[in-house]
């Protein structure tokens, strides 16, 4: 009942998705539209896990200590899904993320969100593409990055001697940062000779 998930949530989330109910339970608040659905304020953002100083408040899959804490280290690093550049921790056991925990500096100063927080798990995806593919014979195959490469700057040339540079067209993303989408602008205008771009934010 020490209310940290309630303060993080108010005074530095904004959203005031926590209460204390009439049974005296930390309980997200509940908003009853005309159609007496009920919405939740809250985002998922599980800033009120990471100031909970006891455990009471956990995801719902963690159930258990982590195994070994010997074998646990923990690895700063920048959230991968935007340009802001929060700064996190990861918690890595076996060569594998098993939680992230938000680090108190700047810019982030100790939040995360959804995706920051809980989006680790396609880090260790078996689905996940570790090397580039060239489809071959209407197959993929793997290859090297040097044959990726070389293969791109041919049929992008092919395209601009048969098409012109108006022929190509680039979409940049908010997961990167600032002087990331800068390079790519100028790799668009100077490199393929276009001012065909856009950003992913405006659609």
């Amino acid at each position: 009942m020490c209310s940290l998930c309630i303060r993080v949530c108010k005074e530095l989330q904004g959203k005031s998705a926590l209460e204390i109910n009439n049974e005296g339970y930390i309980s997200r608040k509940t908003i009853y539209s005309d159609t007496n659905s009920h919405i939740f304020e809250c985002e998922d953002c599980g800033n009120c896990i990471a100031v909970c100083p006891t455990g009471a408040l956990a995801p719902k899959w963690y159930t258990e200590e982590y195994a070994k804490m010997e074998e646990v280290r923990s690895i700063k690093t920048t959230c991968p899904y935007c340009g802001v550049g929060c700064q996190l921790e990861l918690i890595v056991q076996n060569q594998q993320i098993i939680d992230v925990k938000p680090v108190k500096v700047l810019p982030n100063n100790g939040l995360l969100c959804v995706k920051g927080r809980f989006g680790y798990k396609f880090v260790n995806h078996p689905d996940r593409l570790k090397t580039p593919l060239i489809k071959k014979n209407g197959e993929f195959v793997e290859a090297t990055w040097e044959e990726a490469f070389s293969l791109i700057i041919e049929k992008a040339n092919q395209i601009k001697k048969q098409y012109g540079s108006q022929a190509f067209g680039g979409l940049s993303s908010a997961k990167c940062t600032n002087e990331e989408n800068y390079l790519f602008q100028k790799l668009m205008r100077a490199g393929f000779g276009t001012n065909n771009i856009d950003h992913c934010a405006r659609l």
